[in-house]
């Protein structure tokens, strides 16, 4: 199946990805999406909702999110017990003693739950209508324990989990309906090889001068007159030694943040320092690294009349 966008998605897709994706469909396994923060990896999460239900009939699909912490274990994946609130409920007869209560979905066990028959599942999720498939991001899963990867493996394969509190109850995702499962990596540390070899690996370089200049003028209304010299700009800070360089989403920013104070109609930031400066902390995200920035606006822009600082 080809992903096309429909014209109200505004994510500039590679061509390649796209197929990987398909490839990830078709082989019912992971999309994993690696690269540096800023080049679209939890938008095309968003992106791939969109055009997967344009291109099935079924509508833009749901998108749940499961942020990865250096805490999460493989359980947080799919649902939470609250054990406190059971504890006390033990000791307390006003408080429900189902074990049913004390539960709640998180993004991969909501997806697999939705894609059942809403009256068997009733019991766990009453507000279900009808079945549905689900895309479920697991973003920065590079950021979970070493052991995390692993420890899905089996349940993110075989689209299915196990509720020990439940007495083992096992909800299996229906084959009509499975969640499409989208995972980015900042590539902090190495994955497990045992879990990237059921994926399908694709890695978003970050975006040259003309594409990003598309992916402006997709996320601006109006594209500013001053976008090509922020954007050569914008590159130039990247070659400075920053801490962290500025991404995709802060030149978007930086430009609304620009546009807002007055300065869409300016053909070079030089005609607009006193706004470049201000806005600087848009791109600088250290006080090293905006020092570093005032300093390179300084020698390409010119200095600021009266501002000794700048």
């Amino acid at each position: 199946m080809t992903l096309t966008p429909p014209p109200a998605d505004r994510y500039i897709s590679h061509a390649n990805l796209d197929i990987a994706a398909e490839v990830a469909i078709q082989l019912e396994q992971p999309l994993l999406l690696t690269g540096e923060p800023g080049t679209g990896k939890t938008t095309y999460a968003r992106h791939l909702a969109r055009t997967f239900g344009e291109q099935t009939g079924e509508g833009e699909l749901p998108l749940l999110m499961f942020e990865t912490k250096s805490t999460s274990a493989a359980r947080d994946l799919f649902y939470h017990f609250d054990h406190l609130g059971r504890f006390h409920a033990a000791h307390d007869d006003k408080m429900p003693s189902d074990n049913r209560d004390y539960l709640s979905f998180n993004a991969l066990g909501a997806a697999i739950l939705r894609s059942r028959p809403a009256a068997e599942v009733a019991d766990l999720l009453p507000e279900h209508r009808r079945p549905c498939r689900c895309v479920v991001l697991i973003d920065e899963i590079d950021k979970a324990p070493r052991d995390f990867p692993n420890d899905i493996l089996n349940e993110i394969e075989r689209q299915y989990f196990r509720i020990p509190e439940l007495g083992l109850r096992t909800i299996v995702a229906d084959p009509d309906y499975r969640p499409l499962v989208v995972l980015t990596s900042n590539s902090e540390k190495n994955l497990p090889d045992a879990f990237l070899r059921r994926c399908v690996f694709y890695h978003l370089p970050f975006p040259d001068p003309a594409a990003m200049r598309d992916i402006v003028r997709a996320n601006l209304d109006g594209e500013p007159a001053l976008t090509a010299d922020a954007i050569d700009f914008f590159y130039a800070l990247r070659t400075l030694e920053l801490d962290k360089p500025p991404a995709t989403a802060e030149l978007v920013g930086w430009l609304k943040a620009l546009r807002g104070r007055g300065a869409s109609s300016a053909r070079t930031l030089a005609e607009v320092r006193q706004i470049v400066q201000g806005t600087l902390g848009v791109l600088a995200k250290t006080a090293e690294d905006l020092e570093r920035v005032r300093a390179h606006a300084k020698e390409k822009l010119g200095a600021l009349a009266g501002d000794a600082q700048y």
